[in-house]
């Protein structure tokens, strides 16, 4: 790690805490180059641009709907026209981007949690002068796929925060407990974990399959009645916290249990205490800087970050906050 690289990851570590829960945003633009929209808000008096929002979401992934929804409202102000769709197959993703210069869109933003496979398809829109964003994954390698910027988190500052979190309240033993095997910014979650954690205490992973909900369950629950000394999980996405809520009472585990990312029912877990906390990324913001950080790139240039990541996370939901961040879970944008 470079010296300015560790500097920037040491800065980044200490503002997890002081990271505010309220998403901010960008304005788009000068009030003389706006209209006044239907519903009140200012809409762009700009050409409508066609932006692709390409994600490896899976079906049923609730994540995605709230990112979405951040890129919907910030297409709505820029008088964008947003074209979503998601595969969490890599090589279908690669398609996606393709299918997307084939059709000439002005702009793409892209998640890139196994970049490689993307880099033809990333090339190819460059070739045809077609600015691309990242976002939620691919913070290590947006840079060197030539993208213009990147909003999201820095996973292992992320991982290492929740680690240090879970070793100050005592965890001995923790099952990190990964969806979606490859992806590269969930194993460096995990990976992360283990660093914040050090030598106070014990990291394992384990692998399930995050789209069949049964088989999270048992494979979840299993290991729990195999290993009593596992007295924490964390798990890297609110869909597989939910399930393994249950597999902790099917167990019979005295385990807490903490997770990352966030929906309205895990916060509904939260407040009820069967989740303990969650490392909150954004996603709302992430969806909504990508879609307006290239129309403001498209309209006159401008690129935001400075040549680095936008960092939208992380920051822990919890006890402490969870009334607050509970009414805009309500409306769908945490």
């Amino acid at each position: 790690m470079t010296k300015s690289r560790a500097g920037f990851r040491t800065a980044a570590l200490l503002a997890v805490a002081a990271l505010g829960l309220a998403a901010c945003s960008s304005t788009g633009g000068a009030a003389d180059n706006s209209n006044e929209g239907s519903s009140g808000g200012q809409v762009a008096n700009t050409p409508k641009f066609k932006v692709a929002l390409i994600t490896h979401g899976s079906a049923g992934d609730t994540f995605w709907d709230i990112v979405r929804k951040g890129a919907e409202a910030a297409a709505a102000k820029d008088n964008v026209d947003l074209q979503y769709s998601n595969n969490d197959n890599a090589s279908q993703q690669a398609i996606l981007i393709q299918n997307a210069v084939d059709a000439k869109v002005d702009a793409i933003a892209v998640t890139m949690p196994n970049a490689s496979s993307l880099t033809d398809a990333l090339g190819n829109a460059k070739a045809a002068g077609i600015p691309v964003v990242g976002l939620n994954a691919g913070f290590n390698d947006w840079q060197q796929q030539g993208l213009l910027g990147y909003f999201g988190q820095d996973e292992t500052i992320a991982g290492t925060a929740a680690g240090q979190r879970l070793a100050a309240e005592g965890a001995k033993k923790t099952l990190c407990v990964i969806q979606t095997q490859g992806q590269v910014q969930l194993e460096d979650r995990c990976k992360g974990v283990a660093q914040g954690v050090g030598t106070t205490g014990a990291v394992e992973t384990i692998y399930v399959n995050g789209t069949d909900a049964p088989s999270v369950q048992s494979t979840i629950t299993a290991k729990l009645q195999q290993d009593d000394s596992i007295d924490h999980v964390i798990t890297l996405g609110a869909p597989i916290a939910l399930i393994a809520v249950q597999s902790l009472q099917e167990a019979g585990s005295q385990a807490k249990l903490a997770t990352f990312d966030t929906n309205a029912e895990l916060v509904s877990a939260i407040q009820d205490k069967s989740v303990e906390w969650a490392v909150d990324q954004q996603p709302y913001l992430q969806g909504y800087e990508a879609v307006d950080s290239l129309w403001l790139y498209k309209t006159n240039g401008n690129t935001i970050g400075g040549g680095q990541a936008t960092l939208t996370g992380p920051a822990f939901i919890d006890a402490t906050n969870i009334e607050a961040v509970s009414q805009y879970a309500k409306a769908g944008t945490r």
